[in-house]
């Protein structure tokens, strides 16, 4: 993958971007480093804010002919939001094409979620093709989110994203795939302009790809009460990206069941570019008696 391209002039910067903020983790040792606690109204930490510091981590540790193509990362616990995360770098392969890395982040000891990435030699080619983009409306003709209309978990997630721009495609506005009973479409981007580096970018789209992906698991089912939590989570970097430019995750959930739903998102440039691919299983499970129904990432120890 390539650098991201300049920015178009006239996109501004109005404030610190929070992701930057997120990405200013701190070396400790060679393979060692800490990300920094960062200000939330969750008592668990976001998912997508452990696995882009992760990234960063990893990326860190590489040399600069090898750009990341995918990671598989697992949540195994769920992370205390108001203490720093510890992230060990294992450098498991150093090939003339490919380097591994595998990363582990701790709180306090225990391992809380887990890594392996890889990376790619950036000279290689080879053959070239592409899944098209569903015909949508533009993100600029779709209006911003009425977060009034929103269950109470659903504006605590919005309230939490306030650096990103988020709109979904309304559903009589794009054609639906027969054989796909769940699916909705997404336009996001970060509403700051971002560095141009190309780690800003690569970890700031795995911190967004969980932002909603889990949630098209409940399009068929909009009032049924579960428990939502990501449990896994896979990206491949495709071609080149800006995240500070509106993306479309086209997201479908293929199965439900026995308390766990499979997504899958492709996220398109607005030029049509297949640009990244996620897939992510999460807990889909009925709430019991009394319980309430929380965010993504905020299920307090043992409730996953």
């Amino acid at each position: 993958m390539t650098h991201p391209t300049d920015h178009p002039a006239g996109h501004q910067e109005t404030h610190q971007p929070k992701i930057a903020a997120i990405l200013d983790i701190e070396q400790l040792d060679r393979y060692i480093f800490r990300g920094p606690v960062i200000p939330t109204t969750f008592i668990r930490t976001f998912g997508g804010q452990v696995a882009a510091q992760a990234l960063a981590a990893a990326i860190r540790t590489t040399t600069a002919d090898r750009s990341v193509h995918s990671l598989h990362a697992y949540f195994v616990r769920p992370g205390d939001a108001t203490t720093p995360v510890i992230f060990q770098i294992d450098p498991i392969k150093e090939g003339g094409s490919f380097t591994s890395r595998h990363v582990t982040a701790i709180q306090d000891g225990i391992p809380i979620f887990s890594m392996q990435c890889s990376f790619h030699r950036r000279a290689d080619t080879g053959i070239e093709h592409s899944d098209d983009m569903r015909a949508v409306p533009n993100p600029d003709d779709i209006p911003p989110t009425d977060t009034a209309a929103l269950p109470p978990s659903s504006r605590a997630l919005l309230a939490e994203w306030t650096d990103w721009e988020i709109r979904r495609v309304p559903a009589d506005r794009y054609d639906h795939n027969p054989y796909t009973n769940s699916q909705q479409l997404v336009w996001f981007k970060t509403k700051n302009r971002l560095p141009d580096d190309e780690t800003t970018h690569l970890c700031t789209l795995t911190y967004m790809s969980d932002m909603t992906l889990l949630h098209t698991a409940l399009v068929p089912h909009p009032n049924h009460p579960v428990q939502l939590a990501s449990l896994d989570h896979a990206i491949w970097f495709l071609r080149p990206f800006r995240a500070d430019e509106w993306l479309l995750y086209d997201q479908i959930s293929p199965s439900a069941h026995a308390g766990r739903a499979l997504t899958h998102g492709r996220v398109f440039n607005q030029a049509g570019d297949l640009v990244a691919s996620v897939t992510q299983e999460g807990l889909t499970r009925d709430l019991r008696t009394g319980q309430q129904s929380v965010p993504l990432k905020n299920l307090a120890p043992g409730q996953q």
